[in-house]
């Protein structure tokens, strides 16, 4: 990718990073573990991002 992004492009590339977060713990902890994964998890390897 270029090193100079565009903003609407970086705000979107931020807005993913944040997305991709884990599962909080209280979450697992409050259904006593049925809910591990996010249905957003995304990796950065597999799956891009439109530009």
């Amino acid at each position: 990718m270029a090193r100079h992004k565009p903003a609407p492009l970086k705000r979107r590339l931020a807005r993913a990073g944040r997305r991709t977060r884990r599962t909080p713990v209280w979450v697992m902890a409050k259904t006593a573990g049925r809910v591990r994964t996010s249905v957003k998890r995304r990796s950065w390897r597999r799956q891009r991002i439109k530009p």
